[in-house]
């Protein structure tokens, strides 16, 4: 495993989750635009490097996918008390213990999810509006799973308006809404058709240490709530990256 990978794994496995802020203290400022945007990220720091010489990199562009019969996604979730960052890149809520997947047969507990506007994977070469992404741990080996969910506009969805309303404008440490109890299960679809592949982080340091399931059918979320979600970050997507020689799979239970 490439240095870079066992700095992730550290990171992740120290931190308890993945957070974007945290990361920069392990390497350079890093941004969504100018001479610290994506295009820049590999050479910002020697942490980063993978973000331009990694071969598995993240998001894809999601087409010519190849059916695979691939097991349902069990998926464990309960409401718990919301606890929301603004970490300067994205609303992120942090979760304690009690919410995992089943995926491969392995337990991964819910860390963490977070929101990107417009979606970081394209369907086709197309964008939705906004995407969230659900990050799981494997506590025996530090894997990670990501679930991916785009979100398109619609009626509005009860998770990302609690993180909504609790969220600080500004940059800081972690918020504690003890009085409100989110299920991050309403961020899933009722259809678990899902794309598979092997990916990386799609932020710094951009380790290819990554299991992605984006499902294929999205959720809604209202147009007012993209909008104030976009107050905050205007543009806040890596774009899509190389697929190279990697398989994109399909299947799962409709």
């Amino acid at each position: 495993m490439s240095r870079l990978s066992l700095t992730a794994l550290a990171l992740v496995a120290g931190l308890g989750f993945v957070s974007s802020a945290r990361a920069e203290e392990h390497g350079a400022h890093w941004s969504y635009e100018g001479l610290s945007g994506p295009t820049y990220w590999g050479s910002l720091s020697h942490d980063y490097e993978a973000c331009a010489g990694g071969h598995q990199q993240s998001p894809i562009d999601l087409r010519a996918a190849v059916p695979a019969q691939l097991a349902p996604i069990g998926v464990t979730y309960q409401a718990q008390p919301l606890t929301v960052v603004n970490n300067g890149h994205t609303l992120q809520a942090n979760l304690a213990p009690g919410n995992f997947i089943l995926f491969d047969g392995e337990r991964y507990n819910l860390l963490q999810y977070h929101f990107h506007t417009p979606s970081e994977h394209t369907i086709a070469g197309q964008p939705v509006p906004m995407e969230v992404h659900l990050v799981h741990k494997n506590q025996n080996t530090g894997a990670l799973v990501v679930l991916g969910v785009m979100l398109t506009a619609g009626e509005a969805n009860p998770v990302l308006e609690a993180v909504l309303n609790s969220a600080p404008a500004e940059a800081g440490p972690p918020r504690e809404v003890a009085d409100v109890k989110v299920d991050p299960a309403r961020l899933l679809p009722a259809g678990r058709e899902y794309f598979r592949y092997e990916g990386s982080l799609t932020t710094p340091p951009c380790s290819e240490v990554v299991h992605w399931v984006v499902f294929k059918q999205p959720v809604t979320v209202s147009a007012a709530q993209i909008d104030r979600f976009a107050k905050l970050f205007p543009h806040n997507a890596r774009p899509v990256q190389p697929a190279n020689r990697r398989f994109l799979l399909e299947g799962g239970k409709k």
